[in-house]
């Protein structure tokens, strides 16, 4: 379900696209979503900090693999951080909302699903296609 906020920029012209109360709009959410990240960072350090080595094998082992997952989890957190903060370097720049790669406009509906977003559906999908087609190459080569 949408917001009152996101129906009225759907509801936009194309002659308004990235104006300013929708980069305002974006670079809130990015924000917004850049302290959320960085407060569940802070709980997972805590959390690794706090742990106290336990005596039991089967306990430490149970807190190991949590601990591998929280990694990978702060690894995966960590890397939308840089992209947001590329996002808010776009807005600040005047290129946020427009394809790196075709110059295109990406769209307000992708925008507020992946407001990170630097390519059209598009061109995505070709980069994707074309990261599939180098891993298959590289799997026959090896």
């Amino acid at each position: 379900m949408s917001s009152p906020e996101e129906t009225r920029l759907l509801a936009m012209s194309d002659d308004d696209y990235m104006n300013e109360e929708q980069l305002a709009f974006f670079r809130q959410q990015l924000l917004s979503e850049r302290a959320q990240i960085e407060a569940h960072l802070r709980e997972i350090r805590t959390n690794m900090a706090s742990h106290e080595r336990d005596s039991d094998e089967l306990d430490q082992a149970a807190f190991e693999e949590e601990l591998r997952l929280q990694l990978r989890q702060a690894d995966r957190e960590t890397r939308l951080i840089a992209n947001i903060d590329s996002a808010i370097r776009r807005i600040d720049a005047g290129d946020y909302g427009y394809c790196i790669e075709t110059g295109e406009p990406i769209g307000i509906p992708r925008l507020l699903l992946r407001p990170t977003a630097k390519l059209t559906l598009e061109a995505k999908e070709r980069q994707e296609q074309r990261e599939h087609h180098y891993r298959k190459m590289r799997g026959e080569s090896a």
